[in-house]
């Protein structure tokens, strides 16, 4: 029997892009309320800079900014 080739495509198989967006949609960290809640607030006690709490916290200053100004519109 001959080894199957590598260039050779499976029909079965799904596109990249669907498995890399597969992929994220799983790692995705889902934050609970009480979570974001304690991370704005953390920030505006200003022990840490913003920077450092996001990095502390693995998410992004923009992330951080968008929450803290929900909290504020929903007060």
């Amino acid at each position: 029997m001959k080894p199957k080739s590598s260039d050779s495509k499976s029909p079965t198989k799904p596109p990249a892009e669907r498995v890399v967006k597969d992929i994220r949609r799983q790692t995705r960290r889902h934050f609970s309320a009480e979570d974001k809640i304690r991370i704005v607030l953390e920030g505006l006690r200003g022990d840490d800079s913003i920077a450092e709490l996001c990095r502390k916290e693995g998410i992004a200053q923009s992330l951080y900014y968008s929450r803290s100004k929900e909290s504020w519109s929903e007060a």
